[in-house]
């Protein structure tokens, strides 16, 4: 099975501990966010996890205790972007982000670590020749360390609608889209980095932009070594492309505050939540309800054939 570590927070950057943790326990325990009384206890062995996918905005805190991971195989999915604290309130400083990207990618290899650049958003200060800058800078930097950008743009849910507000956002139009994917392509190829898309409708194939699927199966195969037995996660919208996966995370625990996260819903509630998150629990936020019912969750390896050394090696076309 391959496992999220996480959509829904950031676990590397404030919950690692409690990660390793669970790692030395075996277990974790998952609460159906559509369900509080439903709890699925999943089993975190090497036997049963055939890969690791982690999300952060911040590696720093994981970068000491990698050795931890030595039976696993896992990549980073490692999201940089070039908002300050008007959008990212609780952000850490960027240049110090940036280290710990580098950092993370001597260690794993740049061919593990995927830089994000994502949501794009406009406004009155964040134009397009802001992103442009911006990324040109952040790709000078990086480009040693990674092959691959994922790129958005950002979806106004009703929350985020609601929580964007001050930002005075400008509504995208298709010809803004076009723009800033031709110059955004052109700026990543002369630093030799692919970009994809993250669960875009939108075909970009003319500036070199492919569809990509963050949970990717044909990465996640050459890491592993065996061809995967696996299908697109019917649980994400149509537009993405992820295979099935399992997120150990929660809603409305991730403290970097960024206004466009669709993940937590009021900003006081992940406070609150944080208060009650117990380094030493099998869940991560709270106690398991009286009233719930906890089920094993099937973990069957997404293993097929075994792939030859000079399959596994060939990252250039991942």
């Amino acid at each position: 099975m391959i496992v999220s570590v996480s959509r829904r927070t950031d676990i590397p950057a404030f919950y690692s501990e409690w990660f390793f943790n669970r790692l030395k326990e075996g277990f974790v325990y998952v609460v159906n966010p559509m369900n509080l009384k439903q709890v699925s206890k999943i089993n975190l062995n090497p036997e049963t996890v055939d890969c690791f996918v982690f999300w952060t905005k911040n590696a720093g805190p994981m970068l000491d205790r990698l050795d931890e991971l030595r039976d696993y195989n896992y990549y980073f999915q490692y999201t940089i972007t070039p908002y300050g604290k008007d959008v990212e309130r609780g952000i850490f400083n960027k240049e110090e982000i940036i280290n710990s990207f580098k950092k993370l990618s001597k260690r794993i290899g740049k061919e593990r670590v995927i830089l994000r650049y994502d949501p794009i958003l406009l406004n009155s200060k964040y134009t397009i020749d802001y992103h442009c800058k911006a990324f040109e800078r952040l790709c000078k930097k990086l480009h040693n360390y990674t092959y691959k950008c994922v790129i958005s743009f950002l979806d106004l849910y009703k929350k985020t609608e609601r929580n964007t507000k001050t930002l005075n956002l400008i509504t995208m139009t298709i010809d803004d889209i076009k723009e800033i994917s031709a110059k955004l392509s052109n700026i990543a190829r002369k630093y030799g980095i692919i970009i994809e898309t993250c669960s875009e409708g939108y075909d970009l194939k003319e500036f070199g932009i492919k569809k990509g699927k963050c949970i990717d199966d044909k990465l996640i195969s050459k890491i592993i070594g065996y061809q995967l037995d696996i299908k697109k996660d019917d649980t994400q919208r149509d537009v993405c492309g992820c295979v099935k996966s399992v997120d150990i995370g929660q809603y409305n625990t991730c403290r970097h505050h960024c206004l466009y996260c669709y993940a937590n819903f009021n900003y006081g509630q992940v406070e609150e939540n944080f208060k009650l998150h117990n380094k030493n629990k099998p869940l991560l936020i709270g106690e398991v309800r009286k009233d719930a019912k906890i089920t094993v969750r099937d973990m069957k390896s997404v293993k097929g054939i075994k792939l030859g050394v000079e399959q596994i090696s060939l990252f250039d076309d991942v």
